[in-house]
């Protein structure tokens, strides 16, 4: 690996998806006929690590899989995209998770994730990477982990100094101590609702529920709003990021992609508004296309467009 560059550690979950295609959501009790189905990997560490080393970044996951066929494909997948998989461990008993998603035909989606050995990365875990973690420029943090193992991240951090970059997703009730020591916090609309009671749907109640965060102690926070763009709320800048326009077929992973490419920016020091920027492109690139992982965007796509 080039060490030259800054190191982006990412601790999250890695899953394998099982995605069907459909014209319409069914609805309870009623049996629909899909289209396309796709087994490919995914979750939202998994997803966050392979859109920043796509994008350039120099990337660590720290993770726990199953010793099934989706863990060995997990991991063979994660090496060939150029991740340092070191700290991914095989669970002997846990299967991989799975998240089983269904894709509607205006690209919109719904996920039910089984965690299964993404439940089992435990603060012991996160011991054995202690040397790997003090290398991290940022560390990059979700939930579908299980959360002491998140707050212990976290308090790790504060103590040795360390930027944490939180995506709460999918969202779950956080401690009030742990916002001060969040360098960002990365909702989208549905998360920062559920986290501050404020209805999130446009720039205005995204900038609301943003200050709510602020007020909590996180330095920073950048609300996700999808085809809108992104809203800023940040030490240095405060406003909307349009996003580009652009025909979704498939929203899957689209806030993993915005949050693996503003780390990378973070990493090489754009200032707020280009960081975002950046990652406005990535997302909208990664919603035309089909799949999670796949989908990320590489660098030169990006300068491209």
């Amino acid at each position: 690996m080039n060490t030259e560059r800054p190191l982006l550690v990412i601790v999250g979950s890695a899953n394998t998806d099982l995605v069907v295609h459909t014209p319409q959501f069914p609805v309870p009790g009623e049996t629909r006929l899909g289209s396309a189905f796709q087994l490919s990997c995914g979750g939202k560490g998994a997803n966050q690590a392979v859109a920043a080393a796509r994008l350039g970044a120099r990337v660590a996951l720290v993770g726990k899989v199953g010793r099934d066929d989706f863990g060995q494909r997990a991991l063979a997948n994660l090496q060939q995209e150029g991740l340092d998989t070191t700290h991914v461990y095989q669970h002997p008993e846990a299967a991989t998770g799975v998240a089983i998603i269904t894709v509607n035909a205006q690209g919109q989606n719904t996920i039910v994730v089984a965690p299964g050995a993404n439940h089992e990365l435990l603060p012991a875990d996160l011991d054995q990477a202690v040397t790997l973690l003090e290398q991290a420029a940022y560390l990059v943090v979700q939930l579908e982990i299980p959360l002491p193992t998140v707050l212990y991240l976290v308090a790790w951090a504060r103590r040795r100094g360390k930027r944490v970059v939180l995506n709460p997703a999918p969202a779950l009730p956080l401690p009030d101590d742990v916002y001060h020591d969040l360098f960002l916090l990365t909702p989208n609309e549905t998360e920062a609702e559920a986290l501050t009671g404020v209805p999130v749907r446009d720039a205005d109640s995204a900038r609301a529920a943003a200050q709510v965060l602020r007020e909590r102690g996180v330095r920073n926070v950048v609300v996700t709003l999808g085809a809108q763009g992104a809203f800023l709320h940040t030490a240095t800048y405060t406003g909307l990021v349009p996003a580009p326009h652009v025909e979704a077929v498939d929203t899957t992973a689209a806030g993993d992609v915005f949050t693996g490419a503003l780390a990378v920016a973070l990493t090489q020091n754009l200032d707020w508004e280009r960081a975002a920027h950046f990652a406005c492109q990535a997302a909208a690139v990664a919603v035309t296309r089909l799949g999670a992982q796949v989908s990320a965007p590489y660098r030169h796509e990006l300068l491209a467009s």
